[in-house]
């Protein structure tokens, strides 16, 4: 990636023409040759730019303070330079790509590591517990020895009730684990989904992500 600071306007001559008045800026060229002009402000949007495929000719017109930006359609971005207050390179290498935080996953590890977020006197069984229709995030047990089976979502609507409810009627015929009460948890729930949870007598808990990875709040509760 290339950042040029200096002071320059910028002309876009296209579909349309728009003229950016002399200013100091910031010029981005990254490696797929894009092209971007920056203000101090507006956040991450540029004030103009050339999307790749483009090149970029330095010098144009014999004139060596003028950069040209041509894309595929031959649409020019024109910026005069002025004055170069800064220019340099540095070489970023593949970027790995954003990891999200809080996917059901990573809450999934968090509650099991954490299994007393449900309640004082838990332990887990085991995370993703075998079904005939598929695992069960959790299974665990309460304070008294009986059996729980927690299913996790990011936000809680009905169907996750739905497959919560399906999971409980498998794991009841065993009798090793029967009885088998469920909880749902997400970090957000719904209130048709809690409604129809407390009808079929499967407890609710909202999760806090930032507490579950130590960062204090008050907001976990279980209904």
């Amino acid at each position: 990636m290339r950042l040029v600071i200096a002071r320059c306007s910028v002309d876009y001559a296209g579909w349309l023409t728009a003229h950016l008045p002399s200013a100091p800026r910031l010029i981005l060229v990254k490696a797929d040759g894009s092209v971007s002009i920056h203000a101090d402000d507006r956040a991450y949007k540029p004030l103009n730019w050339m999307s790749p495929p483009c090149t970029l000719k330095e010098g144009a017109d014999d004139s060596e303070g003028v950069w040209t930006v041509v894309n595929k359609a031959g649409e020019k971005l024109i910026i005069t330079m002025e004055e170069v207050l800064h220019d340099s390179s540095h070489e970023l290498g593949v970027d790995p790509g954003l990891i999200k935080d809080g996917v059901e996953a990573h809450l999934q590890e968090l509650l099991a590591d954490r299994i007393e977020t449900i309640g004082e006197g838990y332990t887990l069984i085991r995370r993703e517990y075998p079904t005939a229709i598929g695992p069960v995030d959790i299974l665990c047990r309460d304070a008294d020895g009986r059996t729980v089976a927690v299913e996790l979502k990011r936000r809680g609507d009905i169907d996750g009730v739905e497959q919560l409810t399906r999971y409980l009627e498998l794991l009841n015929r065993d009798p090793h684990l029967a009885p088998v009460r469920g909880v749902f948890a997400a970090q957000e729930i719904k209130p048709q989904a809690r409604v129809l949870a407390t009808d079929r007598g499967i407890g609710c808990l909202v999760l806090d992500y930032n507490a579950m990875r130590g960062i204090e709040d008050d907001k976990l509760r279980l209904f």
